[in-house]
């Protein structure tokens, strides 16, 4: 095969991407914006020590957290590198070490307490933090009891 050949093969296919692009509504960048990204962490079960009563905080119990972090636009919906955008694992040991470092007695505080941490560590837009008790110590039966608090970056 000739140099010419190869070349005229390498336009060929640049041309079928270029198509393909414009069949799919266009590059991003002529669009004007990349897309927003979203990472949701839902059901992290953790053990903290978490109530009112004393006895509710010095037993422990188990709660669900539900995280939300908004990136805006992320490079790593180009790059596929997991470097440009935030690890989700991380997200998790960060929520997991706030719960531990002490005990609440509102879920309010706690759910505040790791919405301020994910602030001051990630690159985030806005970060969404619910915490649930599933069957709660009260007197009537109740599923689960939650709470959830919403921060924006300054």
């Amino acid at each position: 095969m000739s140099a010419s050949s190869s070349d005229d093969e390498a336009d060929s296919e640049e041309l079928e991407d270029i198509e393909a692009d414009d069949e799919e509504g266009g590059d991003d960048e002529e669009a004007g914006s990349e897309p927003e990204v979203t990472i949701e962490i839902s059901g992290l079960s953790l053990f903290t020590h978490v109530g009112v009563t004393a006895a509710e905080r010095e037993v422990g119990q188990r709660l669900l957290l539900d995280l939300r972090l908004d990136l805006g636009e992320c490079d790593a919906t180009v790059t596929d590198r997991i470097e440009d955008t935030i690890d989700y694992a991380q997200v998790c040991d960060a929520a997991n070490l706030v719960a531990q470092q002490r005990s609440y007695k509102t879920l309010e505080r706690l759910c505040a307490a790791i919405a301020d941490r994910l602030l001051e560590r990630y690159e985030t837009h806005a970060v969404w933090v619910k915490a649930a008790k599933p069957e709660p110590p009260l007197a009537l039966p109740v599923g689960e009891v939650s709470v959830e608090v919403w921060r924006e970056a300054d």
